[in-house]
């Protein structure tokens, strides 16, 4: 299955959006279902992994210091574990899913991804790109997936609106915390650009 698609933001600079969109924090908080995204070496033991996951989160934009968020931003090369629970058609599976960020280089990002999920499995390869316009920023994305098992007996037609929902939601709480960092009189912006 191929989904892509556009996103803007109004009222933020891509060097705001692409901290953002790098910080595995925000990422975990904007993704509906998420119990954990953490960086990991080797295998994850994801029933540990959950066990040991809090919802006591450090801060996210405008609250963080942007140096905080930065050294703890995605890295090309770097592995993370994520664990989602999401209803999909009438069933809720959890998918522990590993994901690889394959490039990572201002105004764009690659990440591949494999994961499973109650008698279902799929591979991702997705990306994004930032686009400054007038006012904002536009956010270009897409992701190409081959889902396998009892999910993908559901068909496109169950999973393409639960993909946008989820999307759509995500995109909107990335845009809610921005809008607090354009709002922010402390010098924040200044802050965030001095750091790519």
């Amino acid at each position: 299955m191929e989904f892509d698609g556009e996103f803007t933001l109004e009222g933020v600079t891509s060097e705001e959006v692409w901290l953002a969109l790098s910080d595995p924090v925000m990422i975990k908080n904007a993704l509906p279902g998420c119990k954990f995204l953490t960086e990991i070496e080797g295998e994850p033991d994801f029933d540990e992994l959950e066990a040991e996951a809090t919802d006591d989160d450090p801060p996210t934009l405008p609250e963080a210091d942007p140096e905080d968020v930065a050294d703890r931003a995605f890295v090309e090369g770097g592995r993370y574990a994520t664990l989602v629970q999401m209803n999909v058609g009438g069933v809720n599976p959890r998918f522990e899913t590993v994901v690889s960020i394959d490039s990572r280089e201002f105004p764009r990002m690659d990440a591949s991804a494999t994961g499973s999920a109650s008698d279902s499995s799929f591979e991702m390869d997705s990306g994004m790109t930032l686009v400054e316009t007038d006012g904002g920023v536009t956010v270009e994305w897409w992701a190409e997936t081959d889902v396998f098992g009892r999910v993908a007996q559901m068909g496109q037609r169950v999973i393409s609106p639960v993909a946008k929902r989820v999307i759509n939601r995500f995109f909107n709480q990335i845009e809610s915390n921005l809008s607090d960092v354009s709002d922010d009189s402390s010098g924040l912006r200044d802050r965030i650009k001095g750091l790519l």
